[in-house]
């Protein structure tokens, strides 16, 4: 869509707003904001938000009675008074924008709260403030923010703003809750997607995997509540018994900028191995490392820590590599994906899920592993499941890729929009 600019521009002087309409004037923040200071009042509600690093986003800013806003509070006394139409920034951390209040109450000392003094319509600033172009500008005032830890409101004042006339900010700020709520709304909707296009993987998987792909095959009970029924000619028992689990050596080794690849916790992403960014070590820690554990084609790398029960089928064009701490190798009896997709069904992961209950540190070891329960069938129907099954998710997954494609385009566009309004770039 291409909308109009306005007929007559000038320099505004200012690096993030570039040339602005002829009619604009700039002015130090300043005079358009000052902070308010007052402490909490005795009768105002707590204002909190569920985001663990204190930014209060517009969408979650509501009332809840008797929460804090950090637990270890004590009293009025360590309490802001915060009115509708202030603007709060927070001064532990900077996480997508200066916030617009629309509530009275109270909130916590480490946010400051700007209340506006002239020249402000408070819903355009709720854009502007949050724009790209903004907060770019925002964040080379201080290396602070990069670091996590403080934006105070010298780095606001440093960033000056434009004066638009009230009116005009209205128009805007209406133009821009329009057209932003419709693309918020597609991108709800390709979100939806998502999980649905998720949920239809897991069920396409998990169905496969414990009923196979003929509807008519004759059934027995499994034997296991969970399971149910299976096809009458399938075993299931242990994974010990179809598959061998060989650990880990549990060796910390240098890592290198030049050597042969490691695959650990962080090469396992989305059941896939990824050597794209794998640590380096020296060919003797390499070969040490490989030693009775030589991964080949067609084996497991199961994660066995932090991320339990992420698994990377091995490939041929993936070799060679050496298993780093944290992983352990599934080497089944057959070289098919079929194990491959079993161990990501719902019907093992809830398995996994079960032995973390109550856990302190989220790990599985190498004995509970070769206990989980599978199913067992003869090699040829599990190629056929296999075959099916890369076929369906390909399908899926590249339904999952243009939704996810489409979501970026989308909020690549709001950012956009929201972007040229503000700056005056589109009338």
């Amino acid at each position: 869509m291409s909308l109009p600019r306005y007929a007559e521009y000038k320099d505004s002087g200012v690096e993030w707003l570039g040339g602005v309409p002829a009619h604009w004037e700039v002015s130090q923040s300043r005079r358009m904001f000052k902070v308010r200071s007052e402490p909490a009042h005795a009768d105002d509600q707590m204002l909190t938000a569920s985001q663990k690093y204190g930014v209060l986003p517009q969408a979650e800013f509501v009332l809840r009675e008797g929460r804090r806003v950090v637990e270890v509070i004590q009293g009025i006394e360590s309490l802001k008074h915060v009115e509708p139409d202030d603007f709060i920034i927070s001064m532990r951390s900077f996480q997508g924008g200066i916030e617009w209040c629309r509530l009275r109450g109270s909130t916590s000392f480490h946010f400051v709260m700007l209340t506006p003094v002239k020249w402000v319509w408070p819903a355009f600033f709720a854009h502007l403030l949050k724009s790209a172009p903004y907060i770019q500008a925002l964040r080379r005032t201080t290396d602070l923010i990069r670091d996590g830890q403080e934006l105070r409101f010298s780095n606001f004042a440093q960033v000056p703003l434009p004066v638009v006339p009230v009116d005009e900010q209205k128009e805007i700020a209406a133009f821009l809750d329009r057209e932003t709520a419709k693309i918020d709304a597609l991108v709800a909707e390709q979100e939806k997607l998502l999980t649905l296009l998720a949920e239809k993987r897991q069920a396409t998987i998990s169905r496969a995997v414990t009923k196979g792909l003929d509807p008519d095959v004759p059934m027995k009970d499994s034997g296991v509540e969970w399971l149910g029924e299976v096809p009458a000619h399938w075993e299931v028992g242990n994974l010990k018994r179809f598959a061998e689990v060989i650990d880990c050596k549990h060796h910390t080794v240098e890592f290198l900028d030049d050597g042969l690849p490691i695959v650990s916790i962080r090469e396992l992403r989305d059941n896939r191995i990824d050597l794209s960014n794998a640590k380096l070590t020296s060919p003797i820690e390499w070969e040490f490392l490989r030693e009775g554990r030589i991964p080949q084609q067609g084996d497991l790398i199961f994660c066995r820590n932090a991320s339990v029960g992420a698994v990377g089928y091995v490939d041929e064009e993936q070799l060679p590599f050496c298993m780093g701490q944290d992983v352990c190798l599934i080497r089944p009896q057959t070289k098919s994906r079929f194990m491959h997709f079993q161990v990501t069904c719902r019907a093992v992961t809830n398995q996994i899920e079960a032995l973390l209950v109550g856990a302190t540190i989220r790990r599985a070891n190498v004995e509970e592993i070769r206990n989980l329960v599978v199913t067992w069938l003869p090699t040829l129907e599990q190629e056929a499941i296999a075959d099916f099954l890369t076929a369906e998710t390909a399908r899926l997954d590249a339904l999952t890729a243009e939704a996810t494609r489409a979501i970026a385009l989308l909020k690549e566009r709001r950012t956009a929009l929201v972007s040229a309004a503000v700056t005056g770039k589109i009338d």
